[in-house]
């Protein structure tokens, strides 16, 4: 089981032969939380209450805390100060999600219940809780100030386990099963940890004996198991400092200099605009204007893309799927061009604030 698991790498020490063995136990233990990630097959439906939040808005964040830090409070007084909606009619919902709106976007605010107290282990409804968490944009962990490293090691611990890695990139590893011909590994960079044999180990555990493995920066045998899991997500995370109304200024300004960290307290709703302006930029999207022909662009309500697709085809198929099919070319006034407005095709790439005019054919 994973706690003989845990067992025989706490007592495995530490040199080139047993780091082979460790990745192997890494690798299982890998195995054992991958079926709690991906919900069992077989007949649909008796899973109990469901804890499926509809996906609204144009970015998610998560909440994650222990009881008691001032998450609720948190929520209540963000959402309560910047809320549209107020009363949801969902009932089975343990999570009353809430939407802002910031800068013209519409973020849903969702308190993820019980991710601490053994979801892990799959335990009562801990699986659903973490397919949300699993599809949020950013991750929100609420700390309280006069405890905070036991509290964040034990929950950062927790995403770990669902496969949800916090503030990193996906590790540079090329990886592609093939059929035959062994396994082929080639390093373009000095490794500290991960060898030949280490890797073949890992691989063996998953039954894979025919791949090409390419590590481009120094990796761990963690590395190389979220790549062959792929069901890794990335996402970025701000720790919430709560409750800094019981502490003296000089400590507060040890606080300001951790990376990630914003100090708060939620029930003065001191320092929100600081931690709105951070999720903001974590949350890295882009907005576009549109204009009617011949009005005034709308500056009131963007349409709000991630960084990673701002494409004039991504912005068609973000308002409906048939526009694509209408469209003659669009007209795009703002930073991504060279002169205003410019004519665009569909592939064209929009910048933050560009105002784009549609037309059909």
């Amino acid at each position: 089981s994973s706690s003989d698991l845990l067992y025989c790498m706490a007592r495995t020490q530490k040199n080139k032969a047993t780091s082979n063995h460790l990745g192997l136990l890494k690798a299982r233990l890998a195995k054992m939380r991958r079926e709690l990630i991906t919900p069992k097959g077989g007949s649909g439906g008796g899973t109990g209450e469901g804890f499926d939040v509809a996906k609204t808005g144009d970015a998610r964040i998560g909440f994650v805390g222990f009881p008691s830090v001032g998450k609720s409070t948190l929520l209540s007084n963000l959402a309560g100060v910047y809320s549209e909606v107020a009363a949801y009619e969902f009932t089975t919902l343990t999570t009353v999600p809430g939407v802002i709106r910031y800068k013209g976007a519409k973020i849903q605010l969702l308190d993820l219940p019980g991710i601490i107290e053994g979801a892990k282990d799959g335990k009562g409804r801990g699986r659903q809780v973490i397919a949300v968490a699993r599809t949020c944009n950013l991750i929100l962990i609420v700390l309280d100030v006069l405890k905070p490293l036991g509290h964040k090691k034990l929950i950062e611990h927790e995403l770990e386990g669902f496969g949800i890695r916090l503030n990193k990139q996906p590790p540079n590893i090329g990886f592609k099963k093939k059929d035959k011909g062994g396994i082929n590994f080639t390093v373009t960079c000095p490794q500290s940890e991960l060898d030949g044999d280490a890797v073949k180990s890992i691989l063996a555990e998953y039954k894979i004996h025919n791949a090409d493995i390419t590590l481009r920066s120094d990796s761990t045998a963690d590395d190389l198991i979220d790549v062959v899991e792929g069901n890794r997500v990335y996402i970025p995370c701000i720790y919430v400092l709560n409750k800094i109304d019981q502490i003296s200024i000089e400590e507060l300004d040890i606080i300001y200099k951790v990376p990630h960290c914003v100090p708060i307290s939620a029930h003065s709703r001191w320092n929100f605009d600081d931690l709105l302006e951070k999720m903001w930029d974590y949350l890295h999207l882009v907005r576009i204007y549109t204009k009617p022909k011949g009005q005034l662009p709308d500056y009131t309500s963007p349409v709000v893309l991630p960084t990673e697709h701002t494409a004039v085809e991504d912005f068609c198929l973000k308002i409906h799927k048939s526009l694509l099919k209408e469209l003659k070319y669009a007209l795009v006034w703002g930073a991504s061009v060279k002169h205003n407005p410019q004519k665009v095709g569909k592939d064209h790439v929009m910048e933050d604030e560009d105002v784009i005019q549609l037309v059909k054919k």
